[in-house]
C-alpha cells in the first residue's frame, strides 16, 4: 500500500529524485501511518517492494 507522489524533484544535470509516500501498518493497533522520503528515482521500485 504505497504510492509514488506525482511531484518529481529534479536538478539540472544531476541525479533525479522522487518523493515517495509509503503506508506502514502498526502491528499493535492496526492503524496506518505514512512515511515520506526523498530518494533517487532509480531506487523507487526497490523501496516500494520492501
Amino acid at each position: 500500500m504505497a504510492k509514488k507522489v506525482v511531484a518529481t524533484l529534479k536538478k539540472e544535470g544531476g541525479v533525479k529524485y522522487a518523493k515517495v509516500v509509503k503506508a506502514v501498518r502498526s502491528p499493535k493497533t492496526g492503524a496506518y501511518t505514512f512515511k515520506e522520503e526523498i530518494i533517487i528515482e532509480d531506487q523507487v521500485k526497490d523501496y516500494l517492494a520492501k
